[in-house]
């Protein structure tokens, strides 16, 4: 099912990707290669949260993943950490649907913030994530003068501890009726405002082909406030396949020669085996 866009991938892995006979499970035949490693890929837990973590963390770090994303749970930490894999992300302040926009909030995220951000760097995990929060009437104008404020509350201890929080861009069109930060453009204006080397956006690949499409050219554009990647197919949000509207080795390799230095987590929701959905994604990626 992948020929048609693992173009590039090595013959031994090909032919594991094409050979359905192997499939139960694939990742045990293709566990031992060798990746080439130009990107630094992660998986999100959340996809994943039938298996558990203990049993996850063991096979990211046996098909070559760096660390396991969106773990928010301190306890959980290590864990993964036991097999050589880090917490990639975790969380920073607010939820989707209330956060940065909302001047009423200011205080409670700051607070967040800085309980998080600290603990994040006492143990390693590089990333925080945050939210614009929906619009609920607001200005997009108006709702970017309160998140610049808020993030701008922030910068100096994020700067402080080496920790990067990370804006997330998110489809309104979809799956986050009414979000705010639902294109780069206003991200992008964001992070140029608060102008931090610790305050960048979370690219979202996924949501950011149902808004705007153009992926390649909008990364290229604005690669420079960028920290974080997320995967997922559309439609659907499932496996980076040819059931899908991305050519995501394309992709993949477009990320890796801007010399990305982040990590690439995948947020898919498997429809199939999800083990071994995750290591054809990571193979696929692996450019």
């Amino acid at each position: 099912m992948l020929l048609k866009t693992a173009s590039g991938l090595g013959a031994a892995s090909l032919l594991a990707l094409s050979d359905s006979s192997s499939a139960g499970p694939l990742w045990q035949s293709a566990s031992s290669a060798k990746l080439k490693g130009r990107l630094k890929q992660s998986a999100c837990r959340w996809c994943y949260r039938n298996i558990p973590l203990d049993d996850l963390a063991k096979f990211a770090s046996e098909i070559g993943l760096k660390g396991i994303d969106l773990l928010n749970d301190p306890n959980d930490w290590p864990v993964v950490k036991k097999y050589g894999l880090i917490p990639t992300m975790t969380s920073g302040a607010g939820t989707i649907p209330d956060a940065c926009n909302r001047k009423d909030l200011h205080d409670k995220l700051e607070k967040e913030f800085q309980t998080n951000i600290p603990r994040a760097a006492e143990n390693g995990v590089p990333n925080v994530i945050t939210f614009s929060g929906n619009r609920k009437g607001m200005s997009d104008g108006e709702g970017m003068e309160n998140t610049v404020v808020m993030l701008n509350r922030v910068k100096g201890l994020a700067e402080k501890h080496n920790v990067t929080i990370c804006l997330e861009l998110l489809n309104s069109k979809v799956d986050h009726k009414d979000y705010m930060c639902d294109h780069t453009v206003w991200g992008a204006e964001v992070i140029k405002r608060v102008n931090s080397p610790r305050v960048k956006l979370l690219f979202d690949i996924y949501h950011m082909q149902i808004m705007e499409g153009d992926i390649i050219r909008t990364i290229r554009e604005n690669f420079q406030h960028i920290a974080h990647f997320h995967t997922g197919g559309n439609p659907g949000r499932n496996e980076l396949d040819d059931t899908q509207e991305l050519n995501w080795r394309t992709v993949a390799k477009a990320i890796a020669d801007l010399n990305f230095q982040g990590y690439i987590a995948h947020e898919f929701v498997p429809k199939r085996d999800p083990l071994t959905s995750l290591r054809e994604a990571v193979l696929l990626c692996d450019v």
